[in-house]
C-alpha cells in the first residue's frame, strides 16, 4: 500500500484521479488528501488522511470543531482550518437544500400557495426523481384569465434537462372553479402520451383554487 503520493502512479493520485474520474470515484481518505494537498515532514499525505478520518469517525460530523483535531499529530492550524471550513461549507449547502417529497395531491396544493389566488393561469411542472423528491419546480407557461396552454415540447425539454424520472403537472383556475375543462383533459392526455413515448411518467395533474384542488389521478383520469 502506498504511503506517500510520489509512490502512487500519476493517474491514481488523488488530485489527478478526481479530475479524471470525478469525486465520487475517490475513497474517503483520497478526498481528504485533496483537501490537505500535502503531508508533513514525518507523515505522508495518504497516512495522514487515513489517521484524520480514523480519529473523527465516531463524531457527529455536523458537530466537529477545531478542537477535535488538537491531539492528531501532523495537523497544525492551517490543516485544521481547511478541514473545518470544508465541513462547515458542506453543512451550510446541505441545509439550504430542503428536500421536498410529494406523495399526495395535498402536498402539491400546499406548495402552490403563490399561484392559488393568481389572476392569470399558471401552468407549473414539478420535476421529480424516482423517490418522488423534487428536483425542480418550474412555471412553463402563463395564460390569460381563463386559458393556459402547455405544449409537450416545453414540458419535456425541461424534464430531460433536469433528468427527471417522473413529473406532476399543476395549474390554477382564476375562476375558482376547480373542475377540469375539456381543454385541461385533452392537454393532460397529450402530455401523458408524450411522457409514455419519452419514458418520463406523468403521475398526476392537479388543478388548484384558493381553497380546493382537483386531482386527475384521484379521479381516475390518469
Amino acid at each position: 500500500m502506498y504511503k506517500i503520493v510520489k509512490d502512487i502512479p500519476l493517474t491514481d493520485r488523488p488530485f489527478e484521479k478526481l479530475i479524471r474520474y470525478g469525486p465520487e470515484k475517490l475513497e474517503d481518505y483520497e478526498l481528504m488528501a485533496v483537501i490537505l494537498r500535502k503531508g508533513t515532514k514525518g507523515e505522508g499525505i495518504i497516512n495522514l488522511s487515513k489517521k484524520i478520518l480514523n480519529n473523527i469517525k465516531d463524531y457527529d460530523i455536523t458537530k466537529i470543531k477545531y478542537e477535535n483535531f488538537n491531539n492528531i499529530k501532523g495537523i497544525g492550524p492551517v490543516k485544521r482550518s481547511q478541514i473545518i471550513s470544508c465541513l462547515e461549507l458542506g453543512k451550510r449547502l446541505f441545509q439550504l437544500k430542503k428536500i421536498k417529497l410529494f406523495i399526495k395531491p395535498n402536498d402539491i396544493f400546499n406548495d402552490l400557495k403563490d399561484i392559488r389566488n393568481a389572476k392569470k393561469e399558471y401552468f407549473v411542472v414539478f420535476f421529480l426523481d424516482s423517490r418522488n423528491q423534487e428536483i425542480k419546480r418550474e412555471t412553463v407557461s402563463i395564460g390569460s384569465i381563463n386559458a393556459s396552454i402547455a405544449h409537450p415540447r416545453e414540458v419535456f425539454e425541461a424534464a430531460i434537462k433536469y433528468s427527471a424520472f417522473q413529473i406532476i403537472l399543476a395549474h390554477n383556475h382564476p375562476s375558482m372553479n376547480f373542475l377540469p375543462s375539456q381543454e385541461d383533459i385533452q392537454t393532460t392526455k397529450n402530455l401523458v402520451k408524450a411522457g409514455n413515448i419519452i419514458g418520463i411518467e406523468v403521475i398526476d395533474h392537479i388543478i388548484v383554487t384558493n381553497d380546493n384542488y382537483y386531482s386527475f389521478k384521484e379521479n381516475n383520469l390518469i
